[in-house]
C-alpha cells in the first residue's frame, strides 16, 4: 500500500511534469481513495477501462491520455458523465500523464518504441520528433515486416523514400504532420500514429517512406513501462491493461 500523494509526489519528479506546457492536466485528474493498493494503468480512460478496474477492485488508474482537453466542452454530459460517474462512485483515482509520458528518456513512448525496433538515437534537437539509425540497412519490406509483428497489426505503408533503408524517424500517437522536419534531418522512414490525406502526397514528395502505425499501438509503451517501474519501486500490485484500439 501506497499514499496517493506520495505517488503523485514521486511521478511529478520522475516524469518532470513542471517542464511540459501539455493540452490536459498532468497528475491527479479526479481523487479517489486517499492509499492505493492496486493500481492499473491503460492508454486511454475509456469507461471500459473503468469498468476493467471495477471489476478488478483498482484503486487508481493510471492513463496516457486521461480528460479535461483543453478547448473541450466544459458541460459534464453524455461520455463524461458517465465516466466520472463511476470513477466517483467507486473511489477511483484517475491519473494521467500526457507529453511528459511521450517525452521521458527511458520509458516514454517514444523512448521504448526506439529500442523496441532496435535504433541507435542520433536525434540532432531537442523535442518529440526522434531519428534513430539501424544496425545495418535492411530492405524496406523486411523493415515492414518486423514493425508489422512488433506492433502485431498491418500498418499503412505510403511509399517515397528508398529500397534500402537505415536511417528511421518517429513519434509516437498524431504526429504526421513532423514529416517534413523528418525529410529534413534526412530520415529514410517515418513512423508515427495517424496520417492525414496530405501525408501521402509528402511521402512521395519528399522521398520518404511513411508508416501510419496507429495511435494507440505507438502509444502502449509508457503506460506498460511505467506500470512496471512503479510494481517494482513500491513493490505493489500495478498492471498494464491492453484494450485494443485499431486506430
Amino acid at each position: 500500500m501506497i499514499a496517493r500523494q506520495t505517488l503523485l509526489d514521486y511521478l511529478a519528479d520522475y516524469l518532470a511534469i513542471d517542464k511540459f506546457k501539455d493540452y490536459a492536466p498532468n497528475g491527479l485528474q479526479v481523487e479517489g481513495t486517499g492509499e492505493l493498493k492496486k493500481i492499473i494503468t491503460g492508454v486511454t480512460a475509456s469507461e471500459a477501462l473503468i469498468d476493467y478496474a471495477i471489476a478488478h477492485q483498482a484503486d487508481a488508474i493510471i492513463v496516457h491520455h486521461g480528460y479535461f482537453w483543453r478547448n473541450e466542452a466544459p458541460e459534464v454530459c453524455g461520455m463524461k458523465r458517465n465516466r466520472l460517474k463511476k470513477l466517483l462512485m467507486h473511489d477511483i483515482n484517475l491519473i494521467a500523464y500526457h507529453l511528459p509520458l511521450d517525452a521521458h528518456p527511458v520509458m516514454g513512448n517514444n523512448a521504448v518504441l526506439g529500442a523496441q525496433i532496435g535504433l541507435k538515437d542520433i536525434t540532432p534537437e531537442e523535442g518529440l520528433l526522434r531519428l534513430g539509425c539501424l544496425a545495418s540497412p535492411v530492405s524496406i519490406e523486411q523493415f515492414k515486416q518486423s514493425i508489422n509483428a512488433l506492433l502485431n497489426r498491418q500498418l499503412l505503408h505510403l511509399p517515397g523514400g528508398p529500397e534500402q533503408i537505415e536511417k528511421v524517424a518517429w513519434c509516437t500517437g498524431g504526429a504526421q504532420n513532423m514529416i517534413d522536419q523528418a525529410c529534413a534531418w534526412g530520415a529514410d522512414v517515418f513512423i508515427s500514429g495517424e496520417v492525414s490525406e496530405q501525408t501521402f502526397h509528402s511521402a512521395a514528395e519528399g522521398k520518404i517512406h511513411y508508416f501510419a502505425a496507429g495511435h494507440h499501438a505507438t502509444e502502449t509503451w509508457g503506460v506498460k513501462a511505467l506500470a512496471e517501474h512503479i510494481r517494482e519501486k513500491f513493490l505493489m500490485d500495478c498492471i498494464f491493461v491492453d484494450l485494443p484500439n485499431p486506430v
